[in-house]
């Protein structure tokens, strides 16, 4: 019997990974849902080949990432009318055109003839006669596609050039200057590796190199962490043997500096003040060899869960999950405690190319006022002598540096432990912390710093 619910028939209008992109890109437009979470409910509902769920990732992420460039293209050849345009309009749109302008794979006419066929079925004729219209006089004028003219208003050139957000782009260039922060979009708008981390509870890094090299996947080791290798892509690693058994979690580089800061050690107490997905706190367990305790919060059960499914998956035993607000939480004092702050996530655009259009400047300066006050909660948990890292995965001074400056100047029975005692030079500040940048480490931008707590405060120190 075939199902005839509006719901089945709406699955039909938006079916295969081109209709299926326009209906991820319009949700993530119209809430404020992240297109990971949209993506991946997609790619698990099992209604696309493995070789479909590719061109999909493909093209959200494609989209996303060239949001500024795509519009402005699609503005000059609609006279203005894109911008007015319905969203299934729009989307259509952007979708035709990324592959036009990027993907060399798939022929012009395929691109226009499933976008024009796809309106037709959502929108009736005349709007895929629109949308033929303007695709095919973009085909026929593709050479001559001008954009805003740097010396004129260099800002606009390099948000629309480079697709970035204006805010973010004017920021930027009054700090690294103009070559620095071209190449800070361009590393933003690369197709991001894949970091594997090696799990050292179950496995060693040669017999894991030497299972990645049987099964012939090639990889690049990192050259800052032996347990860390950059492969460009594992298609169904969800399947893979080496992945089900535990042998390796995905974690970006940067996201282990926090971790090799803290320096946790077997038998030690650890805190993880936000621990969700979960990426720090196995790998502290495997830092500890699975000896002593990590008191890992998370404000939702269900970020546990992933969590949990990760400690299971990976061997780790010592991780002890509860549902609490890191800023009220209360806990006997701790030899260790990382608090990867909530931030405006800046770091991570080749990731997640949705942040550049859901973030703005007074993000930032929300967040940090939230940080602040998380630090002061985390400082409380931590015992004299004891080690405290803050960590972000953005790159602006008001999230990191300005906040350790300010919770230092209160605290004069904390000081900075600096980070070159941990780390290698090449991610350390001259001021002693770990800073990353895309464009230069080749990861995500990051920020950490490692204070300790004085083991014998002086009374008069005290506030």
């Amino acid at each position: 019997m075939s199902d005839d619910s509006p719901a089945a028939e709406w699955k039909s209008l938006y079916s295969g990974p081109r209709g299926t992109a326009v209906k991820v890109l319009n949700r993530v437009e119209r809430t404020d849902s992240y297109l990971d979470k949209v993506l991946d409910a997609e790619l698990r509902s099992g209604e696309l080949s493995d070789l479909d769920k590719g061109l999909l990732t493909e093209l959200v992420h494609g989209v996303l990432r060239w949001q500024n460039r795509l519009d402005w293209v699609l503005n000059g050849f609609s006279h203005g009318n894109f911008a007015k345009s319905e969203i299934n309009v729009k989307n259509t749109l952007r979708v035709s055109l990324y592959q036009i302008l990027f993907l060399e794979r798939i022929p012009h006419a395929a691109a226009v003839n499933e976008g024009v066929e796809f309106i037709k079925r959502i929108r009736g004729e005349k709007p895929a006669g629109l949308v033929n219209a303007v695709l095919r006089n973009i085909i026929r004028n593709i050479e001559g596609i001008r954009y805003p003219d740097p010396a004129e208003d260099r800002v606009q050139y390099m948000a629309v050039f480079y697709s970035h957000p204006h805010w973010m782009v004017k920021r930027w260039l009054e700090r690294f200057g103009q070559e620095s922060t071209e190449r800070l979009l361009m590393a933003n708008n690369e197709r991001p590796g894949m970091f594997l981390r090696i799990n050292r509870l179950k496995t060693s890094v040669e017999d894991f190199l030497a299972r990645l090299d049987a099964q012939q996947i090639p990889y690049t080791r990192s050259s800052l962490l032996p347990h860390f290798v950059r492969v460009k892509t594992l298609s169904g690693i969800g399947q893979m043997d080496l992945f089900r058994n535990g042998m390796f979690t995905i974690q970006d580089e940067s996201a282990a500096l926090p971790c090799q800061l803290l320096d946790p050690h077997p038998g030690d107490r650890v805190i993880d003040l936000c621990a969700a997905p979960g990426g720090k706190t196995t790998n502290m367990a495997e830092m500890m060899k699975n000896q002593g305790e990590i008191i890992a919060l998370d404000k939702y059960e269900a970020k546990l869960q992933l969590i949990r499914a990760s400690c299971e998956r990976l061997g780790v035993r010592i991780a002890d999950l509860r549902v609490a607000d890191a800023s009220r939480f209360e806990a006997p004092l701790a030899d260790k405690v990382l608090l990867d702050a909530p931030c405006s996530g800046l770091g991570t655009l080749a990731k997640k190319p949705d942040m550049k259009w859901k973030r703005d400047v007074s993000d930032i300066h929300k967040l940090a006022a939230m940080q602040e006050e998380m630090l002061e909660s985390a400082a409380r948990l931590l015992k004299p002598g004891g080690a405290l890292v803050y960590s972000t995965c953005t790159m602006e001074p008001e999230e990191n540096e300005e906040i350790v400056k300010a919770f230092l100047s209160r605290h004069p029975e904390f000081s900075l432990d600096p980070a070159g005692r941990f780390l290698p030079r090449d991610v350390v500040t001259q001021d002693g912390f770990v800073a990353t940048q895309p464009h230069v480490h080749f990861m995500d931008g990051s920020f950490a710093a490692r204070l300790v707590k004085s083991a014998h405060p002086s009374p008069e120190g005290e506030h």
